[in-house]
């Protein structure tokens, strides 16, 4: 126990990392050359084509960057001929204020959801039913969590289950470390594998100025395959632990085996609202999926496909609007009253202002960057130490050097944010698909958040089961290596179907 007035070292927050990674930046912007390269008609750097510029601002310009970078980051306006960001500049919108209000408005979706009580009692029916097929049970709520995490980064709201999952999980004979690693590396596995998460590859895509739904076949395969290697991984264990207890890595503690699983009392029925509550929720993330893919060019094959005419889309814009009216109609029919509604929608609006605040920060460093033209600097240094690699390689590379940042940048959008205007003009060079290195960055924050200490997640949720963070490693290992070379595999697979 520390001793009075003793402190302990605790990992600053995005936010607090964010704002003295801008600092350095802007310090070393006054070191860093000025350049640039020649772009195509669509925008991408022309290789080859790097060279140094004088530097377009004074000392006076760049401390007004650093002063307005979070202004910037939200709503900077790039201006066509200089490409200088500002907010009173006449352009393109350089912000992220799209990603900014997505992001709140799927945080005021799901906590309304939340608000109605049907997910919750959904997954804890789903628990009872099974409570007399343990294996089953195991692999029925990591399906589920999987699914919520690939869909919409479902992460933090996992804290919740601990109380449900851990005596479940007990009482049906396994141990402590079976419970955390169902919930842990489900949902972890979803994020890792993301298809269509908002907050990872939804972010990552519009810094990559691709479409969210690009890429999705190879994320969906590597989905598949991964979830069910970790599935088949803790059903190993479990089944080896309730065999013989005595093989348990964790342990158990003081009543653990003093309860049965077949006289747990059976939650309350859905109701009929909440079973419309729920076909709502499936029915929005569905429209979100079908709304981003750009079908022709998925069933085709062919990149450069024309749309079909029932294709929808749609971005940052119709998806904000589409979450922000499911809310409301998940809302009306949860009968929350006019009230509570507006209060759960501003509570959930609030909650999810951090990540969104996050986004933007990211996005001002970036202004900083572009502003003192040192993007392309930085851009012509990276294509030295990847020039000439094998497109495999090229994306394994983009996957290794993301290891560290997601251990440093606690936030997956502002790491998203902050390196894909760097890594997705790379793809250029590779010629690979710029989602591809969307999936490489996805899958490279996504196997680091499952295992850094630095997650509040992880370590809530270790903390929550009474499992020690050693013992959940050592068990974790040997799967995140399995994890990694399959990962890297799908990775070299995307560079030869494109």
């Amino acid at each position: 126990m520390p001793e009075p007035g003793s402190r302990r070292f605790t990992f600053p927050s995005a936010i607090t990392v964010l704002t003295v990674v801008t600092v350095a930046v802007w310090i070393a912007a006054f070191f860093i050359p000025s350049g640039e390269y020649e772009r195509n008609g669509d925008g991408n750097p022309i290789e080859g084509t790097y060279h140094r510029i004088p530097s377009p601002e004074d000392f006076w310009s760049r401390l007004g960057d650093l002063l307005t970078f979070p202004v910037n980051g939200l709503y900077g306006v790039e201006d066509p001929k200089t490409g200088h960001v500002d907010p009173d500049a006449s352009g393109a919108l350089y912000g992220s204020a799209g990603v900014f209000f997505f992001v709140l408005a799927i945080g005021a979706f799901i906590t309304v959801v939340f608000a109605t009580g049907a997910l919750d009692r959904g997954i804890g029916r789903l628990a009872h039913r099974l409570r007399d097929r343990g294996g089953m049970l195991i692999a029925g709520v990591m399906v589920v969590f999987a699914l919520l995490g690939s869909v919409e980064g479902w992460s933090e709201e996992t804290l919740g289950f601990y109380g449900l999952i851990v005596p479940l999980m007990l009482a049906l004979g396994f141990d402590r470390l079976v419970a955390c690693a169902a919930i842990l590396l489900s949902s972890g596995i979803g994020i890792l594998a993301a298809t269509v998460d908002p907050f990872s590859i939804g972010v990552a895509s519009s810094a990559a100025k691709v479409s969210i739904g690009d890429g999705i076949v190879l994320r969906t395969i590597m989905f598949v395959v991964l979830t069910g290697v970790t599935i088949a991984y803790v059903l190993r264990y479990a089944r080896r632990v309730r065999k013989d207890p005595f093989r348990s890595r964790s342990g158990f503690l003081p009543g653990d085996k003093d309860v049965d699983a077949s006289r747990a009392p059976e939650p309350d029925r859905l109701t009929r609202r909440q079973t419309t509550v729920l076909v709502l929720l499936v029915v929005t993330f569905a429209l979100m999926i079908f709304s981003v893919i750009p079908w022709a060019s998925a069933l085709t094959g062919d990149p450069d496909a024309a749309p079909y005419s029932w294709e929808l889309g749609w971005s940052f814009p119709e998806l904000a609007a589409l979450f922000l009216i499911a809310a409301v109609v998940v809302g009306f029919v949860g009968r929350l009253g006019e009230q509570n509604f507006t209060a759960t929608l501003t509570k959930g609006m609030g909650e999810f202002i951090a990540p969104a605040l996050v986004v933007v920060l990211a996005r001002g460093i970036t202004v900083i960057m572009n502003n003192s033209k040192i993007t392309d600097t930085v851009l012509n240094a990276v294509q030295g130490v990847v020039s000439g690699t094998d497109s495999a390689l090229f994306t394994v590379l983009v996957w290794v050097v993301n290891l560290p940042l997601a251990f440093l940048i606690p936030s997956t959008s502002g790491h998203a944010t902050l390196t894909m205007p760097i890594l997705a003009p790379l793809a250029q060079f590779a010629e690979v698909p710029r989602s591809l290195v969307v999936t490489a960055w996805a899958t490279s924050n996504g196997i680091m958040n499952m295992c850094i200490p630095t997650s509040a997640v992880l370590m809530g949720g270790l903390a929550l089961g009474k499992v020690g963070y050693n013992t959940y490693i050592r068990f974790i290992a040997p799967l995140l290596a399995v994890i990694a070379v399959l990962t890297c595999g799908f990775l070299a697979l995307g560079t030869v179907i494109g």
